[in-house]
């Protein structure tokens, strides 16, 4: 595939390495593709990858993760546009985080809408599903698990979008997907980032998993 990752953090640079590594032609959005930190990142990646803007991102793939932070996610969506995602399947990887000054991060939006609805809204022709929001980056590709890694929770409103990202998780190293249903079901996963940090804390590690166990 031609895969548009937008975001150049640690999730975003996970993310596009696990594509390329993989075969996939991958083009990284970014504010800034003239970095020097970046253009030394993607010379050290193996496969095709290159750096563009959002907008060359988002127009070169086929295929689209949406890795930005969370309060700046629509408005990176806004500055593309929806045409050059219609009819794409969009990852999105994001979560509504705020980080209140000396407390643990909770969220801007919840319970009665989230942050993957709010961008399926702002670019109803694309085929979005939530996946990958609830784990560590260093974890999200080859995941190194004891017990070895769970089902990835994932939501969506397009079946055949979701079947895709399905193989894409398992190719990633991953067991499979637990679909929790439509989009609107992101309203309960984005809630569990704040607790895995709260968990993180408390064990000193940030390479922890949810995992739902089955009797």
């Amino acid at each position: 595939m031609k895969v548009g990752v937008l975001g150049s953090g640690d999730v975003g640079q996970t993310l596009a390495k696990g594509f390329a590594a993989r075969g996939h032609e991958v083009r990284l959005g970014t504010r800034d593709p003239g970095s020097e930190r970046l253009r030394a990142w993607s010379a050290s990646v193996q496969g095709h990858l290159s750096l563009g803007n959002f907008r060359e991102a988002a127009e070169f793939g086929d295929f689209l993760v949406l890795s930005v932070h969370g309060a700046a996610a629509e408005e990176v969506l806004a500055s593309i546009g929806p045409a050059a995602f219609a009819g794409k399947v969009v990852i999105d990887t994001t979560n509504p985080l705020v980080f209140p000054e000396g407390k643990p991060p909770s969220l801007f939006v919840g319970l009665t809408d989230s942050l993957g609805e709010r961008i399926q809204r702002k670019i109803p022709s694309a085929r979005v599903v939530k996946a990958f929001n609830t784990v560590s980056s260093v974890q999200m590709v080859d995941p190194r698990i004891a017990g070895g890694p769970p089902e990835m929770l994932i939501c969506g409103n397009d079946p055949s979008a979701k079947a895709t990202v399905a193989r894409i998780v398992q190719d990633f190293g991953w067991p499979g997907v637990l679909d929790l249903g439509g989009i609107e079901e992101c309203r309960w996963i984005e809630p569990m980032v704040p607790l895995w940090v709260r968990i993180g804390s408390k064990l000193g590690t940030w390479e922890h998993v949810l995992k739902v166990v089955r009797p």
